[in-house]
């Protein structure tokens, strides 16, 4: 039994480093052990200090090329990154799951409720009755348990929080109720689904899916009950870059629609030929038909398909030059998507708020620091009002993160690992 008390002393006495190593790697331990033993004696201050607990965590992840093409079927490269949501569980007797996140109220669900309710949409409440209905319905086992989280995967960051804590919550359950035999991928689409049916959001499954494997990894979602998994081995240490995630601090609480609206557009033109998404189509029968489409759709459907095809095959060409060393390639692609994205894809800046366009700005200044010294520089994620992703040599990383802090504000630029761990139990 690992009862609170025992718990927090075999953190603090190093029983635990094994484990937190495998995780946050030898550089990190001593943060990861002092949060560790903060996220115990939340546990304990909220729930009991009698219970047999673990601790499971899920990474956040950087989109690093394929820029809104996995809800089409498209493929996607992307990586887990070291910022996570950590959870302190334990299994209960009652058919209840209660969820303390800290600085947050606690979200109680009856599991013999599990249907969706739209005053659930956009909570995290309905996120955990979502991943505890698909367990349910796909056959396996769930319980009451009882968790506090900490999550540093910071909301509306553009690294995917909301998927880091689906896939936690799914990973509780895996390990405290099933024996941890679900796979990361089939985790991954439990999460996809509770997004899309109890938080109301129609995303595609990259996010949940880079959350869930870790590493580098190319994906394919031609079929995406069946998505092509491909990890992709790549040192980013050797590379004398770092990778930067900027926080331009813009809210996009109100942008669903925006975002929505590209997924949309996209099925319209394969619709146009009787297809439910672009994958399915012919790229060189859209360019054969373009008044018609024009006509019937308007130009920014169009535009918006071809930028799906060619970051489709970006995707492809950027994980065969990470493959083969040539990070120099990587960064020519890494630049090119993200003009296709602003110039193509149009989710730099919403057409609904014209004058707000920090991403924009950010890109711009980006390329002003970075045009000449070797970086590159591109949204990151849905865009509209988040993030960018930018690759920076390290002779200019102070000046980089120093001017784009100047613009966006203290700890608003982010320098980041790749994580190799997915959705983990981690003792």
């Amino acid at each position: 039994m690992n009862n609170i008390n025992t718990t927090k002393n075999n953190i603090a006495n190093g029983c635990f480093d094994d484990a937190l190593v495998r995780v946050y790697g030898n550089e990190n331990l001593e943060n990861a052990k002092n949060r560790y033993l903060h996220l115990a004696e939340l546990f304990e201050e909220k729930y009991t200090d009698g219970t047999d607990i673990h601790f499971f965590s899920a990474p956040g992840r950087t989109e690093v090329c394929g820029n809104h093409t996995d809800h089409n079927h498209g493929q996607v490269l992307a990586a887990a990154i070291n910022l996570d949501a950590v959870a302190c569980a334990a299994k209960t007797k009652n058919n209840t799951i209660r969820v303390k996140s800290e600085n947050y109220p606690e979200d109680v669900v009856d599991l013999s409720s599990l249907s969706p309710d739209t005053a659930e949409f956009g909570t995290s409440k309905g996120l955990i009755r979502g991943v505890a209905a698909r367990f349910s319905e796909l056959g396996y086992n769930i319980g009451g348990f009882d968790a506090v989280t900490v999550n540093s995967v910071l909301k509306g960051s553009g690294l995917s929080s909301s998927a880091a804590f689906e896939v936690l919550i799914g990973t509780v359950l895996n390990h405290l109720y099933n024996d941890g035999k679900i796979s990361a991928v089939e985790i991954a689409q439990i999460a996809q689904y509770s997004e899309n049916k109890f938080f109301g959001k129609p995303c595609g499954l990259m996010d949940q899916m880079a959350c869930s494997v870790g590493g580098f990894v190319q994906i394919d979602f031609a079929d995406p009950s069946k998505p092509v998994i491909n990890p992709v081995s790549f040192d980013f240490a050797t590379c004398k870059h770092a990778l930067c995630i900027v926080d331009t601090r813009a809210d996009h609480a109100d942008l669903t629609d925006e975002y929505a609206a590209i997924r949309q557009e996209m099925e319209a033109v394969a619709g146009f030929f009787g297809k439910n998404n672009l994958r399915e189509t012919n790229e060189d029968d859209i360019f054969s038909n373009l008044k018609e489409i024009r006509e019937k759709l308007g130009e920014r459907p169009l535009l918006r398909a071809m930028h799906f095809y060619d970051d489709n095959r970006r995707v492809a060409a950027e994980a065969e030059a990470l493959a083969k060393g040539d990070f120099e390639a990587f960064k020519a692609l890494t630049i090119s998507s993200g003009r296709s994205s602003y110039m193509y894809n149009q989710n730099v800046f919403a057409a609904s708020q014209p004058l707000s366009q920090p991403v924009s700005l950010a890109l711009a200044l980006s390329e002003r620091i970075l045009k000449d010294k070797g970086g590159a520089w591109r949204v990151h994620g849905g865009g509209f009002a988040g993030t960018i992703q930018a690759f920076v040599p390290e002779n200019t990383l102070d000046e980089y993160k120093t001017r784009m802090e100047a613009l966006f504000g203290e700890n608003s630029c982010y320098v980041l690992a790749i994580r190799p761990f997915g959705g983990t139990m981690v003792k």
